[in-house]
């Protein structure tokens, strides 16, 4: 058997972060077993579905690098495929029109409500050997209903939740066409996961109860029925549903926020599975090592301080050009053009292992790109007349010094022997005046990345 697996978001909003990690669950488990991946718009709530919302899905998928193999399929271009089938199912008597109105149907669940009994369709519309069905109302276009069957259970072994029972008794006669023809969701997931020969669903566990629906539907269009992992919702950091402030939000806001995607795929990797004690690791690995038993049953939490350990790791491994580009795309969205002195590969490499997120690194790189004007109280602290003297001694010096790092350094310590201050008297100054701040990475380094006209240009606007 070739595995098979789908990610079929509703394009109503963004895709979140529980979205992402289902998604990712999906294409690992696809990957792990050789098979395909398929993605599929669940496109039919016409009213709430925006072409924005499929874009956003479209491209947080690419961000996070969790490529297809099929589609993307859109329902709303299968209306043709549903009404077919919904058809095949008519004639054959697995479905039947139902007439029953709104009034009728809010009569019956309100007596339903009175006696304390579960609301559901009474089945009076429904076929039966001797049964005389009521008389057809004029002027009422019919829903289609699913002929569910009345009496058994319906089970299925859960991969993530073990096994679980429904009776049929308690499920009714769900409406799968509704009077304008248009098919509901639980009957078009059901011919398309037929159709596109799904073999695994890995889901989120808000659908367990579309389940036992799907499984007899499938059972009536006498097609296979997928193995089915619903995966346990994520928790906020306080262990309350997660909501925007916790991190459910759009998955691009992570690329907003200065996120690494493959920090993003670590994190979401762990909420709900593990293997061993492994924390890090690449999706190569996690591919390797990913199966459905280690999925835990109860709710996952989601931990912000975690995301930016991992994100501040895989900052720290990543390429300088890759975060160098990082810096310019950030900047050009404050309306800094990084011209391409100093580099910023250079400037990447300078703060990489001091951030935890690329926002802060193009915080970082800010002050190379536009010269900074430090605060008065700043400049009276720092940029004393004894500070200036030593300055302006270290500009003389540095204006033939060789500009490598290690010359830089032994040009700092002739200033320091000729005034007899101490590294930090000269040093924080300096940054003072070059950054517009009293910390930097080690400060001949500094000096080496912004190069020699640059920094003579800044002293000379701080000194007399």
């Amino acid at each position: 058997m070739t595995v098979r697996t789908r990610f079929a978001p509703s394009p109503t909003g963004y895709l979140h972060i529980g979205g992402a990690r289902t998604a990712l669950f999906a294409w690992a488990y696809a990957r792990r077993h050789q098979g395909q991946f398929i993605l599929r718009i669940e496109d039919t709530d016409v009213a709430r579905s925006t072409p924005a919302a499929v874009q956003a899905i479209l491209d947080g998928m690419q961000w996070l690098g969790l490529a297809h193999d099929e589609g993307p399929f859109y329902q709303m271009q299968r209306m043709d495929r549903y009404r077919q089938v919904i058809g095949e199912m008519l004639a054959a008597g697995t479905a039947y029109h139902c007439y029953t109105s709104k009034e009728e149907l809010d009569t019956l669940r309100a007596a339903q409500e009175a006696q304390k009994e579960k609301p559901r369709y009474d089945g009076r519309w429904r076929p039966e050997t001797g049964k005389t069905l009521p008389a057809i109302p004029a002027g009422l276009r019919p829903v289609v209903r699913f002929r569910n069957p009345a009496d058994g259970v319906v089970a299925w072994d859960d991969q993530v939740k073990g096994r679980i029972e429904i009776a049929n008794a308690e499920l009714d006669d769900f409406i799968i066409a509704r009077a304008d023809g248009t098919p509901t969701y639980n009957f078009c997931v059901v011919v398309d996961d037929r159709d596109m020969g799904i073999t695994h669903v890995i889901r989120g566990d808000d659908h367990v109860n579309n389940t036992p629906r799907q499984i007899n539907l499938l059972q009536a269009l006498g097609a296979p029925v997928p193995l089915y992992g619903h995966l346990s919702m994520i928790l906020g950091d306080d262990g309350t549903k997660l909501s925007k402030r916790h991190g459910a939000v759009s998955v691009m806001q992570y690329d907003d926020d200065g996120y690494l995607p493959e920090a993003v795929l670590n994190y979401l990797a762990r909420l709900g599975w593990s293997h061993g004690d492994e924390e890090v690791f690449s999706m190569a690995q996690f591919v390797a090592w990913f199966d459905l038993d280690h999925i835990t049953s109860s709710a996952a939490q989601f931990n912000t301080e975690k995301l930016n350990w991992l994100n501040a790791h895989y900052i720290k491994l990543a390429d300088d050009a890759r975060l160098g580009g990082e810096i310019v795309r950030r900047l050009a969205r404050e309306g800094v053009l990084a011209t391409p002195q100093p580099d910023p590969e250079l400037i990447a490499a300078l703060y990489k292992d001091r951030v935890t997120n690329l926002n802060e690194l193009a915080d970082c790189a800010h002050p190379f790109y536009v010269a900074p004007h430090p605060p008065a109280e700043m400049a009276a602290q720092h940029l004393t007349d004894l500070a200036k003297a030593a300055l302006a001694d270290l500009r003389g010096r540095l204006a033939g010094a060789d500009f490598s790092p290690e010359a830089l350094s032994k040009t700092l310590k002739e200033t320091l022997a000729a005034t007899g201050l101490k590294m930090p008297q000269v040093a924080i100054p300096l940054r003072v005046a070059l950054l517009g701040q009293p910390q930097s990475p080690a400060i001949d380094r500094v000096l080496a990345v912004l190069g020699r006209d640059e920094v003579l240009r800044r002293l000379d606007q701080v000194l007399p």
